[in-house]
């Protein structure tokens, strides 16, 4: 926080390799209006007025956030080593509090620093801090706390530049120190000066300690956050002095405020049905950006007929994924056809090829006593478009036999399954949930989402031979050994990627630079500091 920051009252979801074409960047300024919207002026102050979709589901804390919406509060707030180019399709590691690099063995990582940056709270940074903010992201142990677990010692040379030596070879580590959940600099000085009991984690839900171009001034749990413009930024003075983010509680209300000009712009989770009008509307910009959000499909491996690979790969067979992408999808995503979310693999790698056919797990549905005839399709509750999902399989499956119950659950319900076989026993039989990499590699996404225990395995889904082909990846990054994992993952019948989807946003057309704002391996987000009205 700035010293002169004014403070309110205590407050309160988540990678690329190739080159996907700049023409992925599609945006449109569309059609006739079928929604009423006025005709939008720029705010006469330099106040941003954005929001949320229900609450974040987290503290706005680099070191725990590790979801999706709350980037827009993580990105903005703090900074890190490297960062990836915003405004493209493709992945591109480059300089952020870092200007230069060199690397020996995938092992040992020399980084040049950049002079002239202030933490939030007056601390001037240099080398000092990269150990301080390592070590604090261990301590907490939260998911994204892996990106740093390897790390064997950080030497610094002088105060701009230091050493990053692992234990291990890691093709990917770059990646990490880039990801939008990778390891933020924080203020040493400040770390220390509010450690507490717990890490600082009990500062950092109200406060924070980053370099980024704003300062958190506000953070009510589902109420509303607030950025204020840091005024000693390095990268200079944003156009936006303050950025007010309410949470509201439901899309329609969401498009409401946008519809009378009272939102700057609406960032996701946009239902089928508004995306359907926006893109009809003349008075206002829609925007579909790249990025490595799919949506995904999660088999209980715990329950019932699901217990084996041949009863869940009977289910996967018997849902049409065509009829949700023409329902559901259409004109903001693209059928799947990899183990992967898009762009991470070259084409033919890591193929996921599940035909149509109901025929299996209806013949399956015959043989089972009544009590195994049912089953319930889960999705987040945040989500308007697996809603929508939801209710079209559980037309397909009610045809096969299967009496299906389609429930919602909130985010936090969702990541407290993780890691408890027990846990996911009360989960649904079927998850629909958006999931993105970390980063850009493919081990990203393996990681975090087959591994034992990782933060997107919800259901607790794997297999040895999948956790090895994982570890063997890593040291040199090998796409044979990763497209090997993907269809050892394809194999167990657990996942199916349904769709590969972009990021639909609108705004009112006096908002200027959306597009260079957005970064691939960020979804939901923008940086903020590259908007302006006009």
């Amino acid at each position: 926080m700035s010293p002169a920051a004014p403070r309110s009252a205590p407050w309160a979801r988540r990678i690329v390799g190739g080159a996907a074409a700049a023409a992925l960047l599609t945006v449109a300024a569309c059609g006739s209006a079928a929604v009423s919207t006025p005709a939008s002026r720029p705010p006469a102050s330099r106040v941003l007025n954005l929001s949320f979709l229900q609450d974040p589901g987290q503290p706005p804390d680099p070191d725990v956030y590790y979801a999706g919406q709350g980037l827009l509060l993580t990105t903005n707030i703090y900074e890190g080593l490297l960062q990836y180019v915003p405004g493209t399709a493709a992945p591109q590691i480059t300089a952020d509090l870092a200007t230069s690099w060199t690397v020996q063995g995938n092992e040992i990582f020399t980084l040049a620093l950049r002079h002239g940056v202030v933490f939030h709270d007056g601390t001037a940074f240099t080398s000092a801090a990269v150990k301080p903010s390592f070590d604090r992201r261990l301590a907490v142990g939260q998911g994204p706390s892996y990106m740093v677990a390897d790390v064997a010692s950080v030497v610094t040379h002088g105060p701009y530049r230091v050493t990053i030596t692992l234990r291990h070879p890691n093709a990917f580590f770059l990646h990490y120190l880039a990801s939008a959940y990778g390891p933020k600099m924080m203020s040493p000085s400040g770390l220390a000066s509010h450690a507490g009991t717990d890490h600082d984690q009990t500062h950092l839900r109200t406060h924070d300690l980053g370099t980024g171009p704003y300062y958190l001034t506000d953070a009510r749990t589902g109420t509303y956050y607030q950025m204020k413009a840091f005024s000693r930024y390095w990268g200079g003075a944003p156009y936006f002095t303050t950025v007010d983010m309410p949470v509201l509680t439901d899309s329609s209300a969401q498009q409401l405020q946008f519809d009378k000009g009272d939102l700057a712009a609406v960032l996701h989770d946009l239902p089928e049905s508004a995306v359907r009008s926006y893109l009809t509307n003349k008075a206002i910009r829609t925007y579909s950006l790249p990025t490595m959000n799919s949506d995904f499909l999660y088999v209980n491996p715990h329950v019932s007929f699901l217990t084996t690979a041949a009863g869940r790969n009977a289910l996967l067979h018997a849902i049409n994924v065509r009829q949700i992408f023409t329902e559901v999808f259409t004109g903001r995503a693209s059928l799947a056809s990899q183990a992967y979310p898009a762009h991470m693999m070259p084409a033919g790698a890591a193929v996921q090829d599940i035909a149509y056919s109901s025929s299996a797990l209806a013949s399956l549905a015959r043989s089972l006593p009544s009590s195994q005839r049912v089953l319930s399709v889960g999705y987040d509750s945040s989500s308007p478009d697996n809603q929508l999902v939801a209710n079209i399989i559980a037309a397909q499956l009610d045809q096969v036999g299967l009496n299906v119950r389609v429930q919602s659950y909130p985010t936090s319900q969702i990541y407290g399954w993780t890691g408890s076989v027990a846990a996911a026993k009360g989960a649904p039989d079927v998850l629909l949930d958006a999931g993105w990499p970390d980063a850009a590699p493919p081990y990203m996404w393996g990681h975090i989402s087959w591994d034992p225990g990782a933060g997107l395995n919800y259901l607790g889904c794997s297999t040895p031979a999948m956790t090895g082909e994982l570890a063997a990846g890593l040291p040199t990054g090998s796409t044979q050994v990763f497209s090997s994992a993907g269809e050892l993952a394809v194999a167990t019948g657990c996942w199916d990627n349904l769709v590969n989807q972009d990021d639909f946003m609108v705004a009112q057309p006096w908002l200027k630079g959306v597009v260079s704002a957005h970064v691939v391996a960020a979804p939901n987000s923008l940086s903020i500091a590259k908007l302006s009205a006009g």
